[in-house]
């Protein structure tokens, strides 16, 4: 395994983790808290969308630290890209409707966390990305 190789992989597991993290935050402790990504418009109960996405999460978690051959790996990496992507109407509705959560209580907070979705977005692709083999 090349060092290249060895970085995704161990990108690969650490969003894993990080999602089978916020998945079970989803369905627990922080609950009430995700709610307030729920965006006012969506029309659907802010609960059962915080217990469906946790679900999700933890799916696509488990997926991550389970899945390592392409190209079903690269494929994962658009699928959990693409969620991130669907989620983040939820991150803007946060920032657009002053919705405090997760200590974001200021329009500042909540503009910088708006950032940290597109990494998510290249951290999923690039930990998932096939590796040429090298010379």
């Amino acid at each position: 395994m090349t060092i290249s190789q060895a970085l995704r992989a161990t990108g690969q597991a650490a969003l894993g983790a990080v999602l089978l993290t916020a998945g079970t935050a989803h369905l627990t402790v922080a609950r009430e808290e995700f709610q307030a990504q729920v965006p006012n418009w969506f029309p659907a109960d802010a609960d059962t969308v915080v217990l469906a996405s946790g679900i999700v999460e933890l799916a696509l978690g488990t997926a991550l630290v389970t899945t390592w051959k392409q190209p079903a790996r690269r494929r994962l990496g658009w699928l959990v890209a693409g969620f991130f992507v669907a989620v983040f109407p939820g991150n803007i509705a946060q920032f657009v409707e002053h919705k405090d959560g997760f200590g974001l209580d200021t329009d500042t907070k909540r503009a910088v966390r708006l950032l940290g979705q597109p990494a998510l977005v290249a951290w999923a692709l690039l930990s998932t990305k096939k590796v040429k083999p090298g010379p």
